[in-house]
């Protein structure tokens, strides 16, 4: 117990107090500064009514699928490609697709609001230059465009470390089930499509669901490339938005609460379509 005690106090003071804070201030109603009333499930309501929030959640699924979509799918093929074909290197360019991870995403975030400025971004300059286009484009005023750059970004940052969990999982794939394959007579497709790929599914579930988590809060990407504009409007962002810049903590707090209740609803439904045959058979 007292070993546990340096654990206990902390998730209680830092974690488990703001959670139940925060769900008592979803419940108010705020006055002033100071003085909150209760006022029930009505911030609830109001949320479900919000055309901006549900216009911040159809942004952050597109963000994040734009993202994780391509993530999943170079991921898996860089793990393919290093373990079973034992490509030389493979350390060293596991390292390599592996450093936007350690970068901070405000700083990237920077650096691409820097390099797609309207004015004087590098890549109107780049582009002008050699007579692709005519004209400066504004090339965040675009929604698509905006949020493609964003997803992009979110790609680059995150699938050397899902390859790094896929690759983690096809080297635990006992080796007698490879050589019993082979002596079959299963050829290397064969055995992608009916052996690595279902002895990953607790891997890919796992990459499935905290991408999820974390691409439903992303947060310091948009900020640092919205300026305002409403594309790129997620519902961290909104949630900031109410938060602290119109100094609405009751509405802030329900909104985290609407964070949590989709983050939980699609994490089962994901864990129900991965293995909910096999709990049939």
């Amino acid at each position: 117990m007292i070993f546990c005690l340096p654990f206990i106090i902390t998730f209680l003071i830092f974690q488990l107090y703001p959670i139940m804070y925060s769900f008592y201030l979803s419940l108010t109603f705020q006055e002033n500064s100071r003085t909150f009333v209760f006022v029930g499930f009505d911030n609830y309501a109001d949320l479900l009514k919000d055309k901006t929030f549900w216009m911040s959640v159809g942004n952050t699924w597109k963000i994040w699928l734009l993202g994780f979509i391509p993530q999943i799918v170079s991921a898996l093929l860089l793990a393919i490609l290093l373990t079973q074909y034992k490509l030389k290197g493979a350390s060293f360019f596991r390292a390599i697709f592996y450093l936007p991870n350690l970068v901070t995403a405000a700083s990237i975030g920077v650096l691409f609001l820097a390099l797609f400025d309207w004015q004087t971004g590098s890549v109107n300059n780049a582009l002008v230059s050699m007579g692709i286009i005519k004209e400066k484009i504004n090339w965040m005023s675009s929604p698509s465009i905006s949020q493609g750059i964003v997803g992009f970004i979110q790609w680059l940052m995150w699938f050397g470390y899902s390859s790094i969990l896929l690759t983690a999982g096809i080297a635990a794939i006992p080796e007698d089930i490879i050589e019993a394959s082979v002596v079959d007579g299963a050829n290397a497709w064969s055995r992608l499509i009916k052996i690595t790929l279902p002895l990953l599914k607790p891997t890919v579930l796992y990459v499935l669901v905290t991408s999820l988590i974390g691409g439903m809060q992303i947060f310091d990407i948009p900020m640092t490339l919205s300026q305002g504009s409403k594309p790129l409007t997620t519902m961290v962002l909104y949630l900031y938005n109410m938060a602290f810049k119109n100094n609405d903590l009751p509405y802030g707090a329900t909104i985290s609460y609407g964070v949590f209740v989709i983050i939980i609803a699609f994490s089962l439904i994901f864990f129900k379509v991965i293995y909910g045959k096999e709990d049939k058979e």
